[in-house]
């Protein structure tokens, strides 16, 4: 034995031998996140073909233990939702399951189904040491079992359960507000500690529902993640670590320092998870020394239990076994006969959110599938409060896409299970009284706390709410506007809101809407309220309106001044599926169209957990109109014209009350005009013939025509706004300001030697000519809308 004592054996030094006699291998099969998948399924293999690969891999050893690492149940398929999951528990029973971790999705129903219905069906073990019933509960709650030990061929295995420590983000705070969820590393270790020294456990696995935000190995010692501080605060006595709850499937080798000083045979624990859905079992297999009282060797692996074909489909590698695949058979009649029914027709997908892959879900994405939702539970809670006025839904109650095509059938049709397979948690609608300015704090509420699962978690809302927000914005200010029916949303006044329990409760952090008054439970189930609405809107068109827009823009301090330059970023313009897009968005300013501008659909990492998928720039010059009569802000309005999305943005103003005039033109004027002193202003008049500004004297346009050329030789100031000049505009030694905006002039433009307070704007002009600009200070600027020139461009008004 000494001689091969080092061959093949993982985390074990070449020179440790032992005999054979004296050790035993055991091995710990493990799944985690199996949610329901009861039938197979391409990759998806089934309870029968796992029940047949445990089965079989029991056959070889009998020193087996089948674990699990949690959410075995809850966000189901139709196939054992429509049976409150009972179907999968038999499964797993008939599968010879003995002990699971308790994930998220096992609370889905509350605590008290979870143990007064779930574990007495369930004939394994769950546990989970970090749950514990409030101290002044304990006589009205059971207490979860927080380890299992079974002893195999004289050695005694032990098992720690653990979940999440964001339950209370994940289900509904109040189907476990009477728990605790404690810190996971300091109670499990308790736990591993009072196995090893009072029930003389010889080897511990710690089964937590928690996992790796990746697969690399980096990703799950990541001491600054929820999962590597599990990892990493392990302590000595726990051998193994079986995780889940990201659905991920890893396989690692963390070494233990410990184990390393001690100069122990084995120096390295396995962290594995076997990934989701019943694609692979996990395995860990221990060569355990009876007589030295140790391991001696631990080797882990993924098995998968399909394979892909060329073909790209999938083949089961494990036969169904007959028991479990008679509970099978018959949880799918039942399915198919409660799941046929037809609810209504769609006239396209409703789909969720996607990531830059174009495949995994993005929480943090508007979707017509979320508007939709909210749509129908705003509808359902009318029946019984019809004072409702705004509905809620969380993104992550939506568990899949509901598609046109289905089933092999593109005709829009949608079954009964087709609605139970988005919205499978059985939630009921609750109404509430919130204030405007909570409302506003429930939005704010979607940029996550830190520290949360998710950063960002996109709420659908149902049509007639809109809001824009600045994605930059700090904490709890980034919402900068809300309407609702295209009115401002008041912060005094009182709103009838309605959420799902989850939500109302405060869920997925959303504490506000816990603080709701007046909450009535309207008894009906967020599903039924998809029937009904089916049922009474059939068929249902997609909404491809955005309901949120990111807005952001910097204001100079007081507003802008005509001429300024305005640029408006924009966000969240469009969908990440398959829905049509705006390629360009029309933009109007107080009435006036100043561009067409196009959308940047690009996504990546940085959108993945966002909802800034569709950008666009807004770049103009603020005229003159907007600004007079002490105006204080004016909207921009842009529209797309495929999805009908349309946000509204008030742009503040500085006050332009106009120049203090001297003498104001209004309507016609025959012949030519001088200004030979003050400030003389043409108001919509009609000057027919040249006019001519003296020195010092200045001349204000406002949507003037005038029949000549226009020139001005020393004057303190030129003003053209909109302006039609039948000449060349000529202007020479300025002293005060020069702006020539959106106006049409008949023949060259020539500014020379002007030295003004501000730099001469010339924007968005028809010029009939030439436009040289030369020897003014400071140069002139087109701020950002380019005039349009017959003639050649020189000067300093060459790129303008």
């Amino acid at each position: 034995m000494a001689a091969i004592a080092g061959i093949g054996l993982v985390g074990a030094p070449a020179a440790y031998a032992y005999d054979a006699d004296d050790t035993v291998e055991i091995d710990i099969l493990g799944i985690n996140d199996f949610h329901g998948r009861l039938e197979a399924n391409g990759q998806e293999a089934g309870a029968a073909a796992l029940a047949t690969a445990v089965r079989d891999m029991r056959a070889q050893n009998p020193n087996t233990i089948f674990a699990a690492a949690g959410d075995l149940i809850g966000a189901s398929t139709f196939t054992s939702f429509i049976q409150q999951d009972n179907p999968t528990i038999d499964a797993l029973n008939a599968a010879g399951l003995e002990v699971s971790a308790v994930g998220n999705h096992e609370f889905d129903r509350g605590y008290d189904d979870l143990v007064n219905r779930v574990i007495p069906r369930a004939t394994w073990e769950y546990i989970g040491a970090n749950v514990r019933v409030k101290k002044e509960l304990q006589d009205r709650y059971k207490q979860l079992t927080e380890s299992w030990v079974k002893e195999v061929d004289g050695v005694k295995v032990g098992f720690v359960g653990a979940v999440t420590e964001h339950l209370s983000e994940l289900v509904t705070p109040a189907g476990i507000s009477m728990l605790d969820i404690l810190d996971i590393p300091r109670t499990v270790n308790e736990v591993a500690d009072e196995l090893k020294a009072k029930q003389g456990a010889d080897i511990v696995v710690l089964l937590v529902h928690e996992g790796a935000a990746s697969t690399r190995y980096e990703s799950a010692v990541d001491p600054a993640s929820d999962f590597g501080k599990i990892v990493n605060g392990v302590d000595k006595n726990f051998d193994a670590v079986i995780s889940g709850h990201t659905h991920l499937s890893y396989d690692h080798k963390v070494p233990v320092k410990e184990w390393q000083d001690e100069k122990r045979p084995v120096t390295v624990r396995p962290v594995v998870s076997a990934g989701q859905y019943g694609y692979n079992l996990s395995k860990i297999t221990f060569t355990y020394d009876r007589t030295k009282k140790q391991a001696v060797n631990v080797d882990s692996k993924i098995v998968p239990l399909t394979e892909r074909q060329a073909d790209g489909t999938w083949k089961p590698l494990y036969r169904p076994d007959p028991a479990a695949k008679a509970i099978v058979d018959g949880a799918v009649e039942v399915a198919k006969r409660e799941g046929a029914r037809k609810l209504g027709e769609i006239t396209a997908d409703f789909n969720r959110a996607r990531q830059s892959n174009g495949t995994t879900e993005n929480r943090g994405g508007e979707s017509p599938l979320g508007s939709l939702v909210a749509d129908a539970q705003l509808a359902g809670a009318r029946t019984t409060d019809p004072s409702t006025e705004i509905a809620f839904m969380n993104p992550g109650g939506l568990r899949t896409d509901m598609k046109y095509r289905a089933q092999g059938k593109q005709d829009g049709t949608v079954t009964y299970k087709e609605a139970a397979e988005v919205q499978p948690f059985a939630n009921t609608l609750v109404t509430m009284t919130l204030t405007g300015k909570q409302i506003v704090q429930v939005l704010e509420e979607q940029w996550q706390p830190e520290g949360a699962s998710r950063p960002f978690l996109k709420l659908g809302v149902s049509k007639g709410l809109f809001y824009t927000y600045d994605p930059t914005a700090p904490k709890g200010r980034h919402i900068t506007s809300v309407s609702l029916g295209g009115k401002p949303l008041d912060p005094a006044k009182s709103y009838r809101v309605v959420v799902n329990s989850f939500l109302a409760s405060g869920g997925d952090n959303f504490s506000t809407l816990n603080e709701g008054a007046d909450k009535r439970d309207t008894g009906q189930v967020d599903l039924q309220s998809m029937v009904t609405y089916l049922g009474e809107n059939s068929p249902v068109a997609p909404d491809y309106a955005q309901r949120a827009i990111g807005v952001r823009f910097d204001a100079p301090q007081g507003g802008f001044k005509t001429g300024d330059p305005v640029t408006v970023n924009l966000s969240s313009l469009l969908f990440t599926t398959g829905e049509p897009k705006d390629e360009k968005v029309t933009a109007t300013f107080a009435g006036q169209k100043v561009g067409t501008f196009a959308v940047d659909a690009t996504a990546g990492a940085s959108t993945d957990s966002t909802d800034e998928v569709g950008r666009a720039t807004v770049e103009f010059a603020v005229p003159a109109a907007p600004a007079r009569g002490g105006a204080t802000s004016a909207d921009l309005v842009i529209t797309g014209e495929t999805t009908g999305t349309a946000v509204t943005v008030a742009i503040p103003l500085a006050a332009d009350t106009g120049p203090a005039c001297t003498t104001t033109i209004t309507g016609r004027h025959a012949g030519p005009l001088k200004v030979s002193s003050g400030v003389t202003c043409l108001n919509g008049a009609a000057v027919s013939g040249p006019v001519t500004v003296r020195k010092g004297a200045s001349l204000h346009a406002t949507g003037a025509v005038v029949s000549g050329p226009i020139s001005a030789s020393k004057a303190a100031g030129v003003s053209l706004n909109q302006t039609t000049v039948g000449g060349p505009v000529t202007v020479n030694g300025a002293t005060d300001k020069l702006t020539i905006l959106d106006s049409k002039v008949s023949g060259p433009v020539s500014l020379t030697n002007n030295r003004v307070a501000d730099a001469p704007v010339v924007s968005g002009n028809r010029i009939s000519g030439p436009l040289s600009c030369s020897g003014n200070s400071p140069a002139p600027t087109n701020n950002g809308k380019v005039n349009t020139v017959s003639g050649p461009r020189s000067g300093q008004c060459k790129g303008l």
